[in-house]
């Protein structure tokens, strides 16, 4: 099976940690979720970014509503990539994480490299990424420092990890002071993956009220958008965004850019 590309702008718009006590248009029911969806489908996003939430709004590796929500998706935008996330907010083990992606099967996943290599199990880590490799899932490397590029290409050196269609995600500012990014703070993410000489479809997100000024700066150096209320409530100009669908837009309509 082809494992899909990352789209242009994919849209994360609500993460595991923030709530409607946050933004109240921050969707975190399946029906929300979906409707978000579609609005930012329209705004410009070829992909979503989703986590699903329990009752209490508590962010959960449920394969059951993963697979609900990948149906539900399918049916009302067709045309939109659905990356599920196996994050594991200090609560799920590297073998839940890889437990919920081989109940789910979608054809799309982010993993934090970090996470899933928490126990030190590379025998298991391996079996995991090939299987996914095999089964034409497009796997996304969660990536905070530009040192943990250095560490995914040793893995991929060592046949840890399968070198080809590499996807990556360079996030900034999650350990910045107040979590504000600076787009200079992606520079030494390329760097350190032109040092390797390693060809990779990577994305950037980033934290805070400089989330379009970063996402500008990545579309300028060949890269690819995670924007939404995962990482930033904020439009350009200060102000807080009504909706995820305000957010891609204004990415969409600043970057020029078409899912």
């Amino acid at each position: 099976m082809t494992r899909p590309d990352l789209p242009r702008i994919m849209v994360a718009p609500n993460g595991a940690r923030r709530t409607r006590a946050d933004h109240p248009a921050l969707p975190v029911t399946i029906p929300e979720i979906v409707a978000t969806a579609r609005a930012c489908f329209s705004a410009g996003a070829g992909g979503i970014h989703a986590h699903v939430r329990d009752a209490e709004q508590h962010h959960v590796l449920d394969a059951g509503l993963y697979r609900e929500l990948v149906s539900e998706l399918a049916f009302a935008v067709p045309g939109m990539l659905v990356q599920i996330t196996t994050e594991a907010v200090g609560r799920y083990t590297p073998a839940e994480q890889r437990a919920v992606v081989k109940a789910v099967e979608p054809r799309a996943v982010s993993v934090a490299l970090r996470e899933m290599l928490a126990d030190g199990d590379m025998a298991a880590a391996r079996r995991f990424y090939h299987w996914a490799h095999e089964a034409g899932i497009a796997v996304q490397h969660i990536l905070y420092r530009a040192e943990e590029f250095n560490e995914l290409a040793g893995h991929v050196e060592e046949g840890i990890i399968p070198a080809h269609d590499s996807q990556v995600l360079f996030v900034l500012g999650r350990y910045a002071l107040d979590q504000e990014s600076d787009p200079h703070d992606l520079d030494p993410f390329l760097a350190a993956m032109q040092d390797k000489a390693f060809a990779a479809d990577w994305a950037l997100c980033a934290f805070g009220h400089t989330e379009t000024a970063c996402l500008e700066r990545a579309f300028g150096r060949g890269g690819k958008a995670r924007v939404g209320f995962e990482n930033s409530f904020y439009n350009r100009d200060g102000t807080v965004a009504r909706d995820n669908a305000e957010r891609v837009a204004e990415v969409a309509r600043l970057l020029n850019v078409k899912a």
